[in-house]
């Protein structure tokens, strides 16, 4: 019983593809009818040459599919026009009409996704039926599996046999009736021979997976074997085999194995099926057949780890870098793949370039989605984090040899190298089981062995970069390949020491050493380009940078505060002398991430805080040294070309002047004075003084320099802007010894007293910003502040000098010779100004004379009148006359002298 309702099933199966098959020849014919009774009188009718000329050779291509445009003719040219069946003529009439558009309007081509609709909407029953057929297949072995009917072997070979007979039924058809796009069985043979290949890869995959009847090397030589009957069928017919054999052959082992657990096994299949896509693919050259197939690849192997656990992860990995190199190497049809052309970073900066070839952006993806694959699985224990770095390393390296004879490679060797910074990085962040393992080596005892994780990346990042430099001595993007073997090495140990902290385990000398060890390393590169490239100095430069940059990561691992800012502003000084001495032009960058490096140590870490309470002499080291290296390597630099790092050294210089003077002040006065030295005026002055310059220097970069850091420079000018006038308003109001007692009392004696460092000093600076800056809005903007702030100080100043520190406050009231000192101050500044604007010639300076003196007299008239008594009254009046009288007649003979002013 159970037979007949087997042998049932197949006809049953049966019935629909016979059908099918019915409607598809009944529907050709139907056409082919049509089309003779309209070419009757016309084949009557025209000459045989002008059918001739309306049916030109054309050459036979790939058939119409959804990924390909309709442009392959029969091959009837050969014969006499008049002699062919009238259908083939007006068939061939009516491509050629479509192979030639009139040259002076090109017709717009469909797009991929237009063409698939199209398919779609047209032939959308060979879909169905491709995928009735490879379902079959599959389902004729599960119901094997539920009812118990067949042993496995059997269930197997039904499958096979099935499978089988499928391909070798589209191959009759195909041979007896044709699979080109004007034939009756269009699509039919593709449709019978790819759900052929699914039954074949399906029955293969049970064997293995559900029944193990067969080892892993029968199991993988099957998959081969079906593999090549593929690529070979693949040659024969069209792309809707390979669509249907290549997504059949991924979705088979989901179907006959859903509830058998998944193995490593797996990724060899799928491995298998990718080749076999990107085989089919190199032969006819069919671009979408390899994205699906390496897209697919991917997807099943994400899916199989995700439904293996971390047992598969291993197994994955290799996976995903096998489909990298598969991607890499077959459409090459080669060991020594030959991309050329156009590189993407080039097409990246003109879009509207020639675009890379195909192949180089199809390994270009299974790179980046390898590298990315394995970033993803490396935290998943101590092994695949060692097999994600090794399998990287290795990728990384083969991409570099292979980079040789294909230059379109070159910067694929970008995203491996990537990948192991960030599988290094995630490791660390993470605190995963091998930096634990690290950083526990010591835990039980100080006789454990030496720990060698840390070593081994390290020794990773100089292999990297040793392989980089042989790379960069031979043809290609040298200097990319110069700066990325100057910068891999370094870049592992910077990334090393801020995740895994290595010194706390091995120790900083120990680490430091790995770091003297790299720098020796980009010494002897420097040597060789400097050999190889002369007289050009630009690569030897590059790894004299990252020698430097090693040097400096050593000494900030064992020297203190102090030393280490020193050490950092000697390196700065070294890279000046040997740009002067060998002529180096990119030890300017040196110099200014030099400069800054200081200066982030001078104001930030261990910054100003550390300098208010440190030991005078580590801190006068510090900020003396520092300045003494900046103005040394200003003066190696005179009279050479290289105007960022002269900027960086003398706004530094100056910077770092300001800054050690204001410390020495405020330690000084903190000293001989009571109080503390964050809480007064004059410290608010000096604070200041500080920030301010800071400010002054970012300005004075920006319109210098410009250049990407603008905007870095821009903010930092804003920060420092607003902490320095933060401090000279807390100077000028809470603390200000005009309005509170809060910030102390004035110190010293009249003019020269604490006065001078909370408001004369910020004047004196802002106003030589005023005079430095080019900007006309930021020049009158320090120019107004400079002016109110040294008002603020003489008046502080003369009413200190009348009522002293312990009446300094306003709400004493003013005594009349204080009064009368102010008008006197008034006019003395008035008569200054106009007599600048004499030697000077400056209409704009007597104008603010004038209204100077206008102040006086408003001030005299408004407050001394009816503030003051006696002779005091009667000599503010006399000498406001006096002075009116003689600044008038300055003014009339200025008039007379410039009458055209």
């Amino acid at each position: 019983m159970d037979e007949l309702l087997v042998i049932g099933g197949f006809v049953i199966l049966a019935i629909p593809v016979a059908v099918i098959y019915l409607l598809v020849a009944v529907s050709g014919l139907r056409r082919r009818i049509a089309e003779l009774e309209r070419a009757v009188p016309d084949a009557s009718a025209t000459p045989s040459t002008k059918i001739a000329d309306v049916a030109p050779r054309v050459p036979e291509t790939s058939p119409d599919t959804p990924w390909t445009p309709a442009t392959q003719t029969d091959e009837t040219d050969a014969k006499d026009p008049i002699a062919q069946p009238a259908a083939a003529r007006v068939i061939a009439q009516r491509k050629a009409a479509k192979a030639d558009p009139p040259a002076d309007v090109p017709p717009a081509g469909p797009t991929m996704l237009m063409r698939l609709g199209s398919w779609v909407v047209a032939n959308w029953f060979y879909a169905v039926s491709a995928l009735s057929l490879a379902l079959a297949g599959l389902f004729l072995v599960q119901y094997g599996i539920e009812n118990d009917f067949f042993p496995p072997t059997a269930r197997v070979l039904a499958a096979l046999g099935f499978g089988g007979a499928l391909i070798a039924g589209g191959e009759v058809i195909r041979r007896r009736f044709g699979d080109s796009d004007d034939s009756a069985s269009a699509y039919i043979p593709s449709v019978f021979s790819g759900a052929g290949l699914v039954s074949l890869f399906g029955g293969i995959a049970a064997a293995r997976l559900l029944y193990d009847l067969i080892g892993v090397e029968a199991a993988f030589a099957g998959m081969a074997a079906v593999g090549l009957l593929g690529v070979g069928l693949g040659w024969l017919y069209g792309p809707l085999l390979a669509a249907v054999g290549v997504i059949g052959a991924f979705t088979a082992p989901l179907l006959v194995g859903s509830t058998v657990p998944a193995t490593s096994w797996l990724f060899v299949y799928f491995g298998v099926v990718t080749a076999v896509g990107l085989g089919i693919d190199t032969i006819r050259r069919w671009a979408w057949v390899s994205v699906l197939s390496l897209a697919l690849g991917f997807v099943m192997g994400w899916l199989t780890v995700l439904g293996g656990g971390t047992d598969l992860v291993l197994g994955f990995q290799a996976h995903v870098v096998v489909l990298a190199v598969l991607a890499i190497l077959i459409p090459a049809r080669s060991f020594r793949p030959d991309h050329d052309g156009v590189l993407i970073s080039a097409y990246l900066l003109d879009l509207k370039g020639t675009k890379p070839a195909f192949p180089t952006l199809l390994a270009l993806a299974a790179i980046i989605v390898t590298s990315a694959s394995i970033v993803w699985s490396a935290s998943a224990g101590a092994e695949p984090f060692w097999m994600a770095v090794l399998s990287l390393v290795i990728l990384g390296l083969a991409i570099t040899y292979w980079s040789l004879g294909a230059p379109a490679l070159q910067e694929l060797a970008l995203p491996p190298v990537l990948a192991v910074i960030a599988v290094i990085a995630i490791e660390g962040v993470e605190t995963g089981p091998v930096v634990a393992a690290f950083a526990e080596a010591y835990a039980v005892t100080v006789e454990a062995d030496f720990p060698l994780a840390v070593t081994l990346l390290w020794g990773v990042g100089l292999l990297l970069s040793a392989v980089a430099a042989l790379r960069a001595l031979r043809a290609g993007l040298s200097l990319a390949w110069g700066l990325a073997a100057a910068l891999i090495a370094p870049t592992i140990a910077i990334v090393l020491e801020l995740t895994w902290a290595p010194a706390a385990t091995l120790g900083a000398y120990s680490w430091a050493l790995h770091a003297i060890v790299l720098a020796a390393v980009m010494v002897s590169f420097a040597l060789r380009f400097a050999r190889v490239d002369a007289p050009d100095r630009t690569r030897a430069s590059v790894f004299v940078l990252s020698a430097l940059a090693s040097i400096t990561f050593a000494l900030v691992l064992i020297l203190s505060l102090a030393a280490l800012t020193v050490a950092l502003a000697a390196t700065v000084l070294v890279a000046a002398w040997l740009d002067r001495q060998f002529k180096l032009p990119l030890m300017q960058i040196f110099i200014a991430v030099g400069v800054a490096a200081v200066g982030a140590r001078l104001v930030g870490d261990p910054g100003l805080g550390w300098a208010l309470d440190a030991p005078l002499w580590e801190m006068v080291l510090a900020y003396a040294g520092s300045l003494a290296a900046f103005v040394a390597s200003l003066w190696l630099l005179r009279g050479m070309e290289r105007r960022t790092a002269r900027i960086m050294l003398d706004t530094a210089a100056w910077s770092t002047l300001g800054v050690l003077v204001s410390l020495l002040l405020i330690r000084f006065l903190d000293d001989v004075l009571p109080g503390h030295n964050t809480d007064s005026h004059w410290a608010m002055g000096l604070f200041a003084v500080i920030w301010l310059g800071l400010m002054l220097v970012q300005i004075l970069r920006i319109e210098q320099l410009g250049g990407v850091l603008a905007w870095v420079r821009a903010a930092l000018a804003l920060i420092f802007g607003l902490v320095g006038f933060g401090a000279l308003g807390l100077g000028m109001s809470l603390l200000s010894p005009l309005l509170t007692s809060w910030g102390d009392q004035v110190a010293g004696p009249p003019i020269l007293n604490t006065l001078v460092p909370a408001y004369l000093l910020p004047v004196c600076l802002l106003a030589a910003g005023a005079w430095r800056v080019r900007h006309r809005a930021l020049r009158w903007g320090l120019a107004i502040v400079a002016i109110g702030t040294g008002v603020y100080w003489a008046f502080a100043t003369i009413r200190h000098l009348w009522q002293g520190p312990v009446r300094m406050e306003l709400t004493h009231g003013f005594l009349q010779p204080e009064l009368y000192s102010y008008t006197v101050a008034i006019l003395l500044t008035g008569a200054v100004l106009f007599y600048q604007s004499l030697a000077r010639n400056a209409t704009g300076l007597r104008r603010a004379g004038l209204v100077v003196i206008g102040l006086a007299v408003a001030k005299v008239f408004l407050i001394d009148i009816s503030g003051l008594d006696g002779l005091v009254r009667v000599l503010s009046l006399v000498v406001l006359g006096l002075s009116l009288a003689g600044l008038a007649w300055l003014n009339r003979w200025a008039q007379m002298r410039h009458p055209q002013n």
